[in-house]
């Protein structure tokens, strides 16, 4: 069954857009209900928008609906502030439950953003907390009983190699760890089963795949059995039990709830909420069979025309998320090329072409004409123009 949805999307007319695994393009339905919640509620309402619009519930509303998307329980995810945030409360929760153990396992392939987190974290501490990091196919390996902690991204942003999530959480609870699991490029792209899996700790962000826009809020989610024991590193006023009783101690909220921290950013959560409705009846199995051909289709092109490109991501479609990616030494020009010839991928040092498959809006007839594109930009060498060549703040 197709699950193509792109008469949802407002996408550019000319354009191939293949950077879903970056920002996800925006859905037809986010304006107008933006529009109404910045108007009809905000602006009609005032401070009254709070209790007649919703507002205060959004974080667990709008948690569930990403929750079902991840394999999570209703009310184990709540929304709010960004990634890093959510990856420094999962962490220091994660010690705070083994604090006998002092180690924190990570790998080569997770984003850079988790281990600066986790880095700050054991600076501030103090407690003599080191971080391990290793290659990605040494991880399971490496999960010994000095390990409080494992902390991994499942797919890689650079490459899409992805982390078997079963088998890396039962070894870390065979040796005593905490699991932490990064979904920033397995939400809404590859499926995912969190309840099945066990692990207690997962975060992600929603603006790639999900669709929510630039700056959407991050999720977190807590196994439901721990839920009520963690005790939040970041005890912010909305993660209080009674926030409008304004204590002078904290008491923290029962369940996920209490790793709310600010005011929840009510207009980017009505961007998120909006875009989420073009996943209604979407199943992840299919959605994962497009995402593999597409994938597939994509590297037997580029095989054909440019068989010198080396092939940066798992051959094996089973080991990797919904992103293909390339070695190029003339990566960076050859990407701002191709955008300007109309296909939108990305690249990420020191020398990787990337580009996302998002069946929601991608189709086959797509990813041909992108990898005729890309082979006439590298074949003939249109990548070796000045203007291709500048740098600009954001690759």
């Amino acid at each position: 069954m197709s699950i193509l949805r792109k008469h949802l999307f407002d996408l550019p007319a000319g354009v191939i857009y293949l950077d879903g695994n970056s920002l996800g393009p925006l859905p037809k339905s986010v304006p107008a209900r933006v529009a109404q919640a910045v108007t009809g509620q905000w602006g009609a309402h005032l401070i009254k928008g709070w209790n007649l619009d919703g507002w205060m519930a959004q974080p667990s509303r709008v948690g569930d609906r990403v929750g079902r998307l991840i394999g999570a329980a209703p009310g184990s995810v709540v929304m709010g502030d960004t990634l890093s945030i959510k990856v420094y409360q999962a962490l220091s929760a994660a010690l705070q439950m083994r604090p006998d153990r002092r180690v924190i396992l990570s790998d080569s392939g997770n984003f850079p953003t988790d281990l600066y987190m986790a880095d700050g974290l054991i600076r501030h501490l103090g407690h003599g907390h080191t971080l391990r990091v290793v290659a990605p196919e040494d991880v399971a390996g490496a999960i010994t009983d000095e390990v409080a902690a494992v902390m991994l991204t499942q797919v890689d942003y650079r490459t899409g190699r992805m982390h078997d999530m079963g088998a890396i959480t039962r070894a870390a609870h065979a040796a005593g760890a905490v699991m932490i699991w990064d979904l920033a490029h397995s939400a809404g792209a590859v499926p995912v089963d969190l309840a099945a899996c066990g692990a207690e700790f997962a975060v992600g962000c929603s603006y790639k795949y999900l669709n929510g826009g630039p700056g959407a809020p991050a999720f977190i989610y807590i196994r439901p059995d721990l839920a009520d024991h963690v005790d939040p590193a970041l005890a912010g006023w909305l993660g209080h039990a009674a926030p409008f009783a304004f204590d002078l101690d904290y008491r923290p909220a029962p369940g996920v709830a209490r790793m709310r921290v600010g005011t929840p950013p009510v207009l980017q959560m009505t961007a998120l909420d909006a875009a989420l409705d073009v996943w209604e009846g979407v199943d992840m199995a299919d959605l994962r069979a497009a995402s593999i051909a597409l994938s597939e289709r994509f590297i037997a092109e580029m095989a054909a025309r440019c068989p010198d490109l080396a092939l940066a991501s798992p051959r094996d479609p089973a080991l990797r998320g919904s992103q293909v990616s390339f070695h190029f030494a003339q990566g960076y020009a050859a990407m701002q090329a191709l955008i300007a010839h109309g296909v939108i991928g990305d690249f990420r040092a020191p020398d990787i072409m990337r580009f996302g498959f998002t069946p929601l809006y991608i189709d086959e007839d797509d990813v041909v004409a992108a990898a005729e594109i890309l082979g006439r930009i590298i074949t003939q060498r249109l990548w070796d123009r000045p203007e291709y060549h500048a740098r600009h703040a954001v690759t």
